[in-house]
């Protein structure tokens, strides 16, 4: 369970590089009923915030990275961004963006782990992260595909503190582990990564990848909005037992994330 207490290693930030930013704010407006909030345009800068019921939930900018693909960007809750760069180094991973003040709203970094695969970190300033999570319109759980699960857990667990628990995938699909953030117990499960051959990274050429999934009331609903707004499915919608109903979803810039309607507590 994702909440806005922010604890160390716990999500608590999400923002989209989009080429087109006016159009990937009307596409999310449309599946998950966020508004758009503009914090400028010009020739250096095009971004904003989603707000779902007036809370912030994530941010957008304008994609302005030489050869990146359009990717949803995680961030993790850090006590100090500077230890967490030089942690990430020592443990074979690279700085995409070395620590840096946003104002007094807190100080960033962001990282490739040791194959490739993008995430960031957060140290709150006067701004502690999303306003709403694990609610309707906002994220309620993160998700790795890796071609290394072992290397995957090593090197997050060894940064964040991260514990594990591994669940048997239905059919002999492997093994799916759970994650949950530093000392906390079960019921504040944040994540989970999944093992995938190589073949099946396409969308990043072959790295691993961190995508979101965002809770929404009706998977089936949100999914036809998804279509009907120039995005595309990838799997779903289906059911996962003590899961819910998900599907796997691209934007119409290829950007991947999750739609799920929670399964009820029996």
């Amino acid at each position: 369970m994702i909440t806005t207490d922010l604890a160390p290693g716990s999500p608590c930030w999400l923002d989209l590089g989009a080429p087109d930013v006016r159009a990937a704010a009307a596409f999310y407006g449309a599946v998950l009923g966020w508004e758009y909030e503009s914090m400028g345009e010009s020739e250096d800068f095009e971004g904003g915030m989603f707000k779902k019921d007036g809370k912030t939930v994530a941010g957008i900018g304008k994609l302005t990275e030489e050869g990146a693909r359009s990717a949803w960007m995680i961030y993790y809750t850090v006590d100090d961004a500077d230890a967490t760069t030089q942690a990430v180094e020592r443990a074979g991973g690279t700085v995409r963006v070395p620590p840096r003040d946003l104002d007094d709203w807190g100080r960033m970094a962001q990282y490739n782990d040791p194959l490739g695969g993008q995430f960031a970190v957060w140290q709150p300033g006067k701004n502690s992260g999303f306003e709403l999570a694990d609610e309707p319109g906002s994220l309620s759980w993160t998700e790795l595909y890796t071609s290394d699960a072992a290397g995957a857990k090593e090197f997050y667990g060894g940064l964040f503190g991260w514990q594990y628990s591994d669940m048997e995938l239905p059919g002999g699909g492997g093994a799916y582990t759970l994650i949950t953030p530093a000392g906390l117990p079960e019921e504040r499960m944040q994540g989970g990564l999944m093992e995938l051959p190589e073949e099946n990274l396409a969308l990043a050429s072959g790295r691993p990848y961190w995508h979101p999934v965002f809770n929404v009331t009706d998977c089936d609903a949100a999914v036809a909005k998804v279509t009907e707004n120039g995005g595309s499915v990838q799997m779903g919608p289906e059911d996962a037992e003590g899961v819910g109903r998900l599907a796997v979803c691209l934007d119409p810039a290829n950007a991947d994330f999750v739609v799920l309607t929670p399964a009820t507590p029996s």
